[in-house]
């Protein structure tokens, strides 16, 4: 880090400033969206999806599909709106959007009712990463772009790591229509922040708030400054026409196989954690049927919401490094094209890790615990590069673009896989065989990296700057 130090102290560094912004903005994103599967035990037993189990798991799985087909549908449209109002507008609006829908989750007592908060909830969080992105290629010259998305993109970890350690209490404590109230509030308070600090390099510098150094530094990429002078007073570039690029079906294709696996980490792992809990109960009362004592002193019993937080902690740590890695690559020397690809390939080994999640956990959960965490590092290492790809291939002015087309392929793909867990499990559950159903779903989220690696590379063999 002693190389960015020293360019740090030579430009200045508001742009860390911006990045910090953005990070928070994405902490609440995820603070907002996790607390369904986290409050789900509690939904449940409260009857907002239903008496029976198998039905209760087929309920939440189409809540969650009307986040995500909402998500999926607001992300071409919130790519296509922030490159049209500008970064600062547009962020600005999504994040006001999410907290009242957030909020609004208090008043939902049943499936539909929370079906229709989540969509609304769904469609309003999909400008998150146009925006997030777009700040990042206005703010960064590429070499930086991949550490500062892996940096903002860590703040999904925070957020997701914050949330099981404050909503189940806030629930247990005031009931859990306030858990849903509190964490939408926050939203609201960035919005202060964001206006007050947010602005384009541009303004920034004549405003005296940046300096000329910095302003340089941001814009020392040659070839985006060609492509920038040439798109003086040109029309914004149509859907259609991005469509017809390989580049932008290979992010596509990339963000629909591997979008899904987070969202379904997000999700399910509380339900999957309390059924590895259940389990090891019912094995241990069967063996001493005489115990009487506090579950939770069974032998194998973990605190499930202190195991999401330490699934996400180190999340946290494999953003920051999928950012890190493909700078140390290029600053040893090595073509940042293949440092990107090369990045990438490696990040997407080691989900593999998950296949054996099932059966670890049948030896001790925390065991399971570990390879998910791997797992969920690794997206994020893997998401820290997927994203900057966008600005890798394509100009500025189609950045928010570009990831709201991808982001609508990774929530359509987020769609498939809840109705398959919700299926699947249902139909394990009935058979009293629910861990094969998680152990089917993992098969799937263990491989999904490396096979959307090898689309991408066959699609697009260099990630090099189209042409306009």
């Amino acid at each position: 880090m002693s190389k960015l130090n020293d360019i740090n102290e030579q430009v200045g560094k508001y742009r860390w400033t911006i990045c910090s912004l953005v990070f928070f903005a994405t902490t609440v994103n995820y603070l907002d969206r996790n607390v369904l599967g986290l409050l789900k035990p509690v939904l449940s037993a409260d009857g907002v999806f239903g008496p029976d189990k198998a039905t209760q798991e087929l309920n939440y799985s189409t809540v969650v599909i009307c986040f995500q087909l909402a998500y999926a549908i607001g992300m071409v449209l919130a790519g296509r709106l922030i490159d049209w109002v500008g970064t600062k507008a547009g962020y600005a609006y999504s994040l006001i959007g999410w907290s009242i829908a957030a909020i609004g989750h208090a008043f939902g007592h049943h499936t539909w009712s929370f079906g229709f908060w989540r969509a609304a909830l769904g469609f309003t969080e999909s400008g998150n990463f146009p925006a997030a992105n777009k700040t990042i290629a206005e703010w960064f010259p590429k070499k930086e772009r991949a550490l500062a998305t892996g940096l903002y993109n860590s703040g999904a970890n925070v957020g997701a790591i914050v949330a099981p350690l404050s909503v189940p209490y806030i629930a247990e404590w005031w009931g859990w229509e306030w858990a849903f109230i509190l964490t939408g509030v926050v939203g609201l308070i960035w919005i202060y922040f964001w206006y007050t600090m947010y602005d384009s390099p541009a303004a920034k510098l004549a405003k005296g708030q940046l300096s000329q150094g910095e302003y340089d530094f941001i814009h020392s990429d040659k070839d985006e400054q060609a492509e920038e002078a040439s798109a003086v007073n040109q029309p914004k570039v149509s859907w259609g026409r991005l469509l017809t690029f390989r580049q932008t079906w290979a992010f596509v294709l990339g963000k629909f196989l591997t979008d899904p696996i987070w969202w379904f980490y997000m999700f399910w792992l509380p339900a999957f954690l309390n059924e590895e809990n259940g389990r090891k109960i019912a094995a241990y009362l069967a063996a001493h049927p005489d115990y009487t004592g506090d579950k939770s002193a069974i032998p194998g019993i973990i605190s499930w919401t202190l195991a999401v937080a330490v699934v996400y902690t180190i999340a946290t740590f494999g953003s920051i490094f999928g950012g890190w890695l493909p700078k140390y690559f290029v600053n040893g020397g090595m073509d940042p094209n293949k440092a990107r690809k090369l990045s990438m390939f490696i990040f997407s080994l080691f989900p593999l890790t998950v296949l054996a999640a099932s059966r670890l956990g049948e030896i001790n959960t925390w065991l399971a615990v570990g390879t998910i965490a791997i797992a969920c590092a690794a997206h994020q290492a893997w998401s820290a590069n997927i994203f900057t790809t966008v600005s890798d291939m394509f100009p500025k002015r189609t950045v928010a673009s570009v990831t709201g087309i991808g982001g609508m392929a990774g929530g359509l793909g987020g769609i498939l896989i809840a109705r398959a867990a919700g299926l699947l499990l249902a139909h394990y559950i009935a058979l009293d065989k629910v861990e094969v159903g998680y152990g089917i779903l993992f098969v799937i989220c263990g491989s999904a990296y490396i096979v959307a690696w090898v689309l991408m590379h066959l699609l697009v063999p260099k990630f090099k700057q189209i042409q306009l």
